[in-house]
C-alpha cells in the first residue's frame, strides 16, 4: 500500500518478567507485527495503525511534532502488562505524509481502516493531528454504509472550521459534507467541549448540523449526567466511531498537545466516560490525536496517552 510502512522491531521493547510466571508478560511480548499490509492474515480483532502525520497541525497555525507520535505512544504501550483482551491487537503499521500531501495520506488511511475493518478488524489508531479524524471515520462510514454510525469526539474543540483546504480544524465539517453526499444522517457528539475555545460561528454549525455537546464544565461538576448524555446518543446508533483529542485532558495533565487545555477534563473522569462508551457494544474503531512529543515532560503525556489506549483495549468488548 502507498504511504504505509511496517513499525520498526525496535519500537516493541520492554521489560522482561517472563521468569517469574508464564503469564507475566508486558504488551512487547504479545503483540503481533506485520511486516506486510495484510490485515486479514493477522490474528485478533483489534488492528492498531499509526498516522504519522501533522501537516493539518501546520495549516491550522498549531504547534507541529504530531507525527513523531506514534512511534513515541507505541514505546510507551510497549511496557505495560499484557492481560488476556490485549492479546487480541496486532500491529498493521504506520501511513505517513510525503512532503505536504495530506489529502494524499488521509485517502490512504482511509483505505487501510476500510481494508482493516472489512477483514473484521476494529480499529485502533494513533495520530498524527486531528487530521487523522477524516480519513479514520471515512474509513469507518465506507464499511458500514447502510448502517447508523455515529461519531463521539472527546475534545475541547468542535473541529468545524470552515477552511479553503483540509487542516486538523476541519475533519468534522469535512465528514459532515460527505454524509451529505452519501444521504446519510451525520451524528456527531463532542464531549468535553471548552466554551472558552470554540467562537460563536463554530456553536452556531454546531447547532445546524444537530450537534450534541457536553461541556467541560458539565463532565466536571455531573459526570454521571454527562454519561447519560452519551447513552442517550449512542441508543440509536449501530456503530460508533470514538476520536480523542489528548487536549481534552488538562494541561497539568497533558502539556503535550499543540493547544493545552486551561481547564479540561482529567483522566480520572475521562476514564468513566470512555467506560461507558466501550460498555455499550458499538464501538467499532477508536483514535488517539494530537500527541505532541515535542512538547511532553518526562514522558507524563505519552504515559497518560499510553493507558487511555491500553484502557480502550481492555475494556473494549
Amino acid at each position: 500500500m502507498k504511504q504505509w510502512r511496517p513499525t520498526s522491531a525496535e519500537v516493541w521493547q520492554g521489560r522482561d518478567d517472563s521468569g517469574e510466571a508464564a503469564n507475566a508478560l508486558r504488551l512487547f511480548q504479545t503483540i503481533i507485527c506485520s511486516t506486510t499490509f495484510c490485515p486479514e492474515q493477522l490474528p485478533g480483532d483489534i488492528a492498531l495503525l499509526g498516522f504519522a502525520c501533522d501537516e493539518g497541525v501546520r495549516r491550522n497555525h498549531g504547534r507541529t511534532g504530531a507525527a513523531q507520535a506514534p512511534a513515541i505512544l507505541r514505546r510507551a504501550l510497549a511496557n505495560l502488562a499484557s492481560h488476556a483482551e490485549h492479546s487480541r491487537l496486532a500491529d498493521c503499521g504506520d501511513i505517513f505524509v510525503e512532503q505536504d500531501n495530506l489529502e494524499q495520506a488521509q485517502q490512504a488511511l482511509r483505505e487501510a481502516v476500510l481494508a482493516c475493518q472489512r477483514a473484521g478488524k476494529r480499529t485502533l489508531v494513533l495520530g498524527g493531528g486531528h487530521e487523522t479524524a477524516l480519513g479514520h471515520g471515512l474509513g469507518v462510514l465506507d464499511a458500514f454504509p447502510q448502517e447508523k454510525v455515529g461519531i463521539i469526539n472527546l475534545d475541547a474543540h468542535l473541529d468545524l472550521r470552515h477552511a479553503p483546504q483540509a487542516t486538523s480544524g476541519t475533519p468534522f465539517r469535512q465528514l459532515a459534507r460527505y454524509c451529505e453526499t452519501q444521504q446519510r444522517d451525520f451524528r456527531y457528539a463532542c464531549c468535553g467541549l471548552s466554551m472558552a475555545a470554540n467562537t460563536q460561528a463554530l456553536l452556531d454549525e454546531a447547532a445546524c448540523r444537530h450537534v450534541t455537546i457536553v461541556e467541560d464544565l458539565h463532565c466536571l461538576s455531573a459526570p454521571t449526567e454527562a454519561i447519560a448524555q452519551l447513552e442517550q446518543f449512542m441508543a440509536d446508533l449501530d456503530r460508533i466511531y470514538l476520536t480523542i483529542d489528548l487536549d481534552v485532558l488538562p494541561a497539568w495533565e497533558m502539556p503535550a498537545v499543540s493547544a493545552p487545555a486551561a481547564l479540561g477534563v482529567p483522566c480520572a473522569i475521562l476514564l468513566q466516560l470512555l467506560a461507558a462508551i466501550c460498555r455499550s457494544g458499538k464501538l467499532q474503531a477508536v483514535d488517539l490525536v494530537e500527541f505532541n512529543p515535542a512538547r511532553d515532560r518526562d514522558g507524563q503525556g505519552a504515559s497518560v496517552a499510553a493507558r487511555i489506549a491500553w484502557q480502550v483495549a481492555r475494556w473494549w468488548g
